[in-house]
Protein backbone atom coordinates (compact mmCIF):
# COMPACT_ATOMS: atom_id res chain seq x y z
CA UNK A 1 0.00 0.00 0.00
CA UNK A 2 1.62 3.33 -1.06
CA UNK A 3 2.47 5.80 1.67
CA UNK A 4 0.21 8.82 1.85
CA UNK A 5 1.68 12.28 1.29
CA UNK A 6 2.15 14.50 4.34
CA UNK A 7 -0.68 16.92 4.89
CA UNK A 8 0.27 20.44 3.82
CA UNK A 9 -0.78 23.28 6.11
CA UNK A 10 -1.81 26.80 5.14
CA UNK A 11 -1.99 29.52 7.77
CA UNK A 12 -4.68 32.19 7.35
CA UNK A 13 -3.43 35.24 9.23
CA UNK A 14 -5.69 38.30 9.27
CA UNK A 15 -4.42 41.73 10.24
CA UNK A 16 -5.66 45.26 10.83
CA UNK A 17 -3.26 47.78 12.33
CA UNK A 18 -1.34 44.89 13.84
CA UNK A 19 1.50 46.79 15.42
CA UNK A 20 3.15 46.11 17.81
CA UNK A 21 2.45 42.36 18.08
CA UNK A 22 2.35 41.05 14.53
CA UNK A 23 6.11 40.54 14.17
CA UNK A 24 6.21 38.18 17.15
CA UNK A 25 3.23 36.23 15.84
CA UNK A 26 4.69 35.79 12.35
CA UNK A 27 7.98 34.62 13.81
CA UNK A 28 6.15 32.06 15.95
CA UNK A 29 4.43 30.77 12.79
CA UNK A 30 7.55 30.60 10.63
CA UNK A 31 9.60 28.83 13.30
CA UNK A 32 7.18 25.96 13.94
CA UNK A 33 8.72 22.51 14.36
CA UNK A 34 6.47 21.49 11.47
CA UNK A 35 6.47 24.63 9.30
CA UNK A 36 3.43 25.51 7.21
CA UNK A 37 3.57 25.15 3.43
CA UNK A 38 1.82 28.48 2.95
CA UNK A 39 1.23 31.69 4.86
CA UNK A 40 -1.69 33.80 3.66
CA UNK A 41 -1.77 37.25 5.19
CA UNK A 42 -4.95 39.21 4.53
CA UNK A 43 -4.66 42.80 5.68
CA UNK A 44 -7.76 44.90 6.25
CA UNK A 45 -6.64 48.37 5.17
CA UNK A 46 -4.05 48.92 7.89
CA UNK A 47 -2.86 52.48 8.34
CA UNK A 48 0.23 51.50 10.30
CA UNK A 49 3.32 49.54 9.25
CA UNK A 50 1.76 46.08 9.56
CA UNK A 51 2.56 44.85 6.05
CA UNK A 52 6.04 46.38 5.98
CA UNK A 53 6.82 44.77 9.33
CA UNK A 54 5.62 41.35 8.18
CA UNK A 55 7.66 41.61 4.98
CA UNK A 56 10.78 42.39 7.02
CA UNK A 57 10.23 39.39 9.26
CA UNK A 58 9.75 37.13 6.24
CA UNK A 59 12.82 38.54 4.48
CA UNK A 60 14.97 37.96 7.55
CA UNK A 61 13.65 34.42 7.88
CA UNK A 62 14.42 33.66 4.23
CA UNK A 63 17.91 35.07 4.62
CA UNK A 64 18.50 32.65 7.47
CA UNK A 65 16.93 29.75 5.57
CA UNK A 66 17.47 30.16 1.81
CA UNK A 67 14.96 27.41 0.97
CA UNK A 68 12.37 27.48 3.77
CA UNK A 69 9.67 25.86 1.63
CA UNK A 70 7.01 28.33 2.78
CA UNK A 71 5.10 30.29 0.16
CA UNK A 72 3.69 33.67 1.17
CA UNK A 73 0.57 35.32 -0.19
CA UNK A 74 -0.32 38.85 0.89
CA UNK A 75 -3.81 40.23 0.25
CA UNK A 76 -4.65 43.89 0.82
CA UNK A 77 -8.26 44.91 1.34
CA UNK A 78 -9.05 48.51 0.49
CA UNK A 79 -11.45 49.50 1.93
CA UNK A 80 -11.55 47.25 4.98
CA UNK A 81 -13.93 44.29 4.82
CA UNK A 82 -14.32 43.61 8.54
CA UNK A 83 -13.15 40.61 10.55
CA UNK A 84 -15.44 37.96 9.06
CA UNK A 85 -15.01 38.91 5.40
CA UNK A 86 -11.28 39.34 5.92
CA UNK A 87 -11.02 35.75 7.15
CA UNK A 88 -13.30 34.60 4.35
CA UNK A 89 -10.88 35.99 1.77
CA UNK A 90 -7.88 34.58 3.63
CA UNK A 91 -9.14 31.00 3.83
CA UNK A 92 -10.34 31.11 0.23
CA UNK A 93 -6.76 31.86 -0.84
CA UNK A 94 -5.33 28.91 1.11
CA UNK A 95 -4.18 25.88 -0.89
CA UNK A 96 -3.06 23.45 1.84
CA UNK A 97 -4.85 20.29 2.90
CA UNK A 98 -5.32 21.86 6.33
CA UNK A 99 -5.94 25.49 7.27
CA UNK A 100 -4.88 26.97 10.60
CA UNK A 101 -6.48 30.26 11.61
CA UNK A 102 -4.33 32.94 13.18
CA UNK A 103 -4.95 36.29 14.84
CA UNK A 104 -2.35 39.02 14.52
CA UNK A 105 -1.49 39.46 18.18
CA UNK A 106 -1.06 35.96 19.61
CA UNK A 107 1.91 33.62 19.98
CA UNK A 108 2.04 29.96 19.00
CA UNK A 109 3.91 27.36 20.99
CA UNK A 110 6.66 25.91 18.74
CA UNK A 111 4.95 22.58 18.10
CA UNK A 112 1.38 23.80 17.65
CA UNK A 113 1.14 22.74 14.00
CA UNK A 114 2.99 19.49 14.56
CA UNK A 115 0.65 18.36 17.32
CA UNK A 116 -2.53 19.38 15.55
CA UNK A 117 -1.54 17.89 12.19
CA UNK A 118 -0.75 14.62 13.95
CA UNK A 119 -4.39 14.43 15.04
CA UNK A 120 -5.63 14.88 11.47
CA UNK A 121 -3.18 12.27 10.19
CA UNK A 122 -4.29 9.85 12.88
CA UNK A 123 -8.00 10.50 12.40
CA UNK A 124 -9.14 10.72 8.75
CA UNK A 125 -12.71 11.47 9.90
CA UNK A 126 -11.65 14.61 11.78
CA UNK A 127 -12.88 17.82 10.11
CA UNK A 128 -12.11 20.60 12.60
CA UNK A 129 -9.94 20.70 15.71
CA UNK A 130 -9.64 23.43 18.32
CA UNK A 131 -7.56 23.68 21.47
CA UNK A 132 -7.26 25.43 24.77
CA UNK A 133 -5.08 28.53 25.02
CA UNK A 134 -3.16 30.33 27.68
CA UNK A 135 -4.54 33.82 28.32
CA UNK A 136 -1.73 36.37 28.48
CA UNK A 137 -1.57 40.14 28.75
CA UNK A 138 -0.07 42.58 26.26
CA UNK A 139 3.43 41.70 27.48
CA UNK A 140 2.74 37.95 27.07
CA UNK A 141 2.59 37.44 30.84
CA UNK A 142 0.13 34.73 31.93
CA UNK A 143 -3.23 35.82 33.31
CA UNK A 144 -5.19 33.98 35.96
CA UNK A 145 -7.15 31.61 33.73
CA UNK A 146 -6.96 29.70 30.49
CA UNK A 147 -9.33 30.01 27.56
CA UNK A 148 -11.51 27.00 28.35
CA UNK A 149 -11.95 28.33 31.89
CA UNK A 150 -12.80 31.82 30.64
CA UNK A 151 -15.52 30.59 28.27
CA UNK A 152 -16.72 28.04 30.85
CA UNK A 153 -16.25 25.05 28.55
CA UNK A 154 -17.65 22.54 30.99
CA UNK A 155 -16.77 18.83 31.37
CA UNK A 156 -20.29 18.00 30.21
CA UNK A 157 -19.83 20.06 27.04
CA UNK A 158 -16.42 18.53 26.44
CA UNK A 159 -17.98 15.09 26.71
CA UNK A 160 -20.48 15.96 23.98
CA UNK A 161 -17.61 16.75 21.62
CA UNK A 162 -15.76 13.61 22.59
CA UNK A 163 -18.88 11.59 21.76
CA UNK A 164 -19.17 13.17 18.29
CA UNK A 165 -22.15 15.31 19.31
CA UNK A 166 -20.64 18.73 18.61
CA UNK A 167 -23.68 19.84 16.57
CA UNK A 168 -25.88 19.27 19.60
CA UNK A 169 -23.49 21.40 21.67
CA UNK A 170 -23.08 24.18 19.11
CA UNK A 171 -26.84 24.60 18.79
CA UNK A 172 -26.65 25.72 22.42
CA UNK A 173 -23.62 28.01 22.09
CA UNK A 174 -20.24 28.34 20.44
CA UNK A 175 -17.15 27.00 22.23
CA UNK A 176 -14.71 27.15 19.30
CA UNK A 177 -12.21 30.03 19.22
CA UNK A 178 -10.74 30.75 15.79
CA UNK A 179 -7.25 31.54 17.04
CA UNK A 180 -6.95 27.93 18.20
CA UNK A 181 -8.58 26.24 15.20
CA UNK A 182 -7.42 24.04 12.33
CA UNK A 183 -9.68 22.40 9.74
CA UNK A 184 -9.58 20.47 6.48
CA UNK A 185 -9.75 22.75 3.46
CA UNK A 186 -12.57 20.75 1.88
CA UNK A 187 -14.82 22.13 4.65
CA UNK A 188 -14.87 25.37 2.64
CA UNK A 189 -16.95 23.69 -0.06
CA UNK A 190 -19.79 23.66 2.47
CA UNK A 191 -18.96 26.76 4.53
CA UNK A 192 -18.34 29.42 1.88
CA UNK A 193 -19.63 32.01 1.61
CA UNK A 194 -19.83 32.81 5.31
CA UNK A 195 -23.31 33.91 6.34
CA UNK A 196 -24.25 37.23 7.89
CA UNK A 197 -24.59 37.50 11.68
CA UNK A 198 -22.14 34.63 12.27
CA UNK A 199 -18.49 35.06 13.27
CA UNK A 200 -16.19 33.07 11.00
CA UNK A 201 -14.96 30.59 13.61
CA UNK A 202 -18.38 29.67 14.97
CA UNK A 203 -19.77 29.29 11.44
CA UNK A 204 -16.92 26.98 10.39
CA UNK A 205 -17.39 24.92 13.54
CA UNK A 206 -21.14 24.65 13.05
CA UNK A 207 -20.84 23.51 9.42
CA UNK A 208 -18.07 21.07 10.35
CA UNK A 209 -20.25 19.59 13.08
CA UNK A 210 -23.06 18.91 10.58
CA UNK A 211 -20.99 17.40 7.77
CA UNK A 212 -18.02 16.00 9.67
CA UNK A 213 -16.38 15.65 13.08
CA UNK A 214 -15.37 18.41 15.49
CA UNK A 215 -13.09 17.74 18.44
CA UNK A 216 -10.63 19.51 20.72
CA UNK A 217 -7.27 19.11 22.38
CA UNK A 218 -7.08 20.16 26.05
CA UNK A 219 -3.56 21.50 25.57
CA UNK A 220 -2.87 25.23 25.47
CA UNK A 221 -1.08 25.61 22.13
CA UNK A 222 -1.57 29.36 21.75
CA UNK A 223 -0.79 32.34 23.95
CA UNK A 224 -4.01 34.30 23.45
CA UNK A 225 -3.33 37.96 24.13
CA UNK A 226 -5.86 40.06 26.03
CA UNK A 227 -4.71 43.63 25.70
CA UNK A 228 -7.78 45.85 25.52
CA UNK A 229 -7.63 46.25 21.76
CA UNK A 230 -8.91 42.79 20.85
CA UNK A 231 -11.67 42.73 18.27
CA UNK A 232 -12.87 39.50 19.88
CA UNK A 233 -11.56 38.65 23.32
CA UNK A 234 -12.06 36.00 25.99
CA UNK A 235 -12.36 37.82 29.28
CA UNK A 236 -14.18 35.89 31.97
CA UNK A 237 -17.12 37.83 33.34
CA UNK A 238 -17.31 38.29 37.09
CA UNK A 239 -20.61 38.59 38.96
CA UNK A 240 -20.80 42.30 38.21
CA UNK A 241 -20.29 41.69 34.49
CA UNK A 242 -22.98 39.02 34.40
CA UNK A 243 -25.37 41.32 36.24
CA UNK A 244 -24.66 44.09 33.73
CA UNK A 245 -25.66 41.76 30.89
CA UNK A 246 -28.99 41.12 32.56
CA UNK A 247 -29.63 44.85 32.48
CA UNK A 248 -28.95 45.19 28.74
CA UNK A 249 -31.93 45.47 26.37
CA UNK A 250 -32.90 42.10 24.92
CA UNK A 251 -34.56 43.02 21.60
CA UNK A 252 -31.49 43.54 19.41
CA UNK A 253 -29.70 40.44 20.71
CA UNK A 254 -32.73 38.22 20.32
CA UNK A 255 -33.36 39.43 16.79
CA UNK A 256 -29.73 38.66 15.91
CA UNK A 257 -30.05 35.15 17.36
CA UNK A 258 -33.20 34.61 15.30
CA UNK A 259 -31.49 35.82 12.13
CA UNK A 260 -28.57 33.46 12.80
CA UNK A 261 -30.88 30.51 13.35
CA UNK A 262 -32.79 31.25 10.15
CA UNK A 263 -29.55 31.58 8.16
CA UNK A 264 -28.33 28.24 9.49
CA UNK A 265 -31.58 26.49 8.60
CA UNK A 266 -31.56 28.00 5.11
CA UNK A 267 -27.96 26.95 4.43
CA UNK A 268 -28.46 23.41 5.72
CA UNK A 269 -31.56 23.06 3.56
CA UNK A 270 -29.74 24.33 0.47
CA UNK A 271 -26.76 22.06 1.17
CA UNK A 272 -28.92 18.95 1.49
CA UNK A 273 -27.74 18.35 5.03
CA UNK A 274 -28.90 15.30 6.99
CA UNK A 275 -32.62 15.56 7.74
CA UNK A 276 -31.96 15.31 11.47
CA UNK A 277 -29.77 18.42 11.36
CA UNK A 278 -32.28 20.37 9.27
CA UNK A 279 -35.06 19.47 11.69
CA UNK A 280 -32.97 20.53 14.70
CA UNK A 281 -32.16 23.84 12.99
CA UNK A 282 -35.86 24.39 12.30
CA UNK A 283 -36.67 23.81 15.94
CA UNK A 284 -33.92 26.26 16.88
CA UNK A 285 -35.65 28.85 14.67
CA UNK A 286 -38.95 28.18 16.45
CA UNK A 287 -37.30 28.67 19.82
CA UNK A 288 -35.69 31.97 18.83
CA UNK A 289 -38.97 33.21 17.34
CA UNK A 290 -40.63 32.37 20.64
CA UNK A 291 -38.01 34.34 22.57
CA UNK A 292 -38.20 37.34 20.24
CA UNK A 293 -41.98 37.46 20.59
CA UNK A 294 -42.04 37.47 24.38
CA UNK A 295 -44.09 40.36 25.86
CA UNK A 296 -42.37 43.57 26.80
CA UNK A 297 -43.76 43.40 30.33
CA UNK A 298 -41.64 41.08 32.46
CA UNK A 299 -44.61 39.72 34.41
CA UNK A 300 -46.25 38.54 31.20
CA UNK A 301 -43.15 36.59 30.17
CA UNK A 302 -43.24 34.21 33.13
CA UNK A 303 -45.80 31.72 31.79
CA UNK A 304 -44.43 31.39 28.21
CA UNK A 305 -40.84 31.18 29.45
CA UNK A 306 -41.64 28.47 32.00
CA UNK A 307 -43.70 26.61 29.40
CA UNK A 308 -40.78 26.62 26.96
CA UNK A 309 -38.46 25.46 29.73
CA UNK A 310 -40.76 22.56 30.58
CA UNK A 311 -40.73 21.51 26.91
CA UNK A 312 -36.93 21.43 27.07
CA UNK A 313 -36.29 24.25 24.62
CA UNK A 314 -33.91 26.17 26.85
CA UNK A 315 -31.83 23.11 27.67
CA UNK A 316 -31.67 21.99 24.03
CA UNK A 317 -30.98 25.33 22.39
CA UNK A 318 -29.13 27.37 24.98
CA UNK A 319 -27.75 27.58 28.48
CA UNK A 320 -30.84 27.45 30.72
CA UNK A 321 -29.42 29.17 33.77
CA UNK A 322 -28.39 32.15 31.63
CA UNK A 323 -30.95 32.35 28.82
CA UNK A 324 -34.03 31.62 30.89
CA UNK A 325 -33.07 34.26 33.45
CA UNK A 326 -32.25 36.71 30.66
CA UNK A 327 -35.67 36.27 29.10
CA UNK A 328 -37.37 36.86 32.42
CA UNK A 329 -35.31 39.84 33.55
CA UNK A 330 -33.80 41.78 30.66
CA UNK A 331 -35.56 44.99 29.59
CA UNK A 332 -37.17 44.89 26.17
CA UNK A 333 -35.57 48.03 24.75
Amino acid sequence: MPATSPLAVSVALCTHNGMPYVAEQVRSILHQTRPPAQLVLSDDDSTDATIETVNKVIARFRAERPDPGISVTILENKPALGVVRNFEGAVAACTGDLIALSDQDDLWVPDRLERMVAEFERRPELTLLHTDARLVDGDAKPLASRLFDAIEFTPQEQQLEREGRAFELLLKRNVVTGATTMFRRDLLERALPFVDDWVHDEWLAMVASVFGTVDFLPDALVDYRQHGGNQIGAAKLDARGKLARLQEPRSERNQRLLSRAEALHDRLTEADAPEKAIDAAARKVEHEKHRSALPRARALRIVPVIAAAIRGRYSRFGRPRYDLIRDLIQPDR
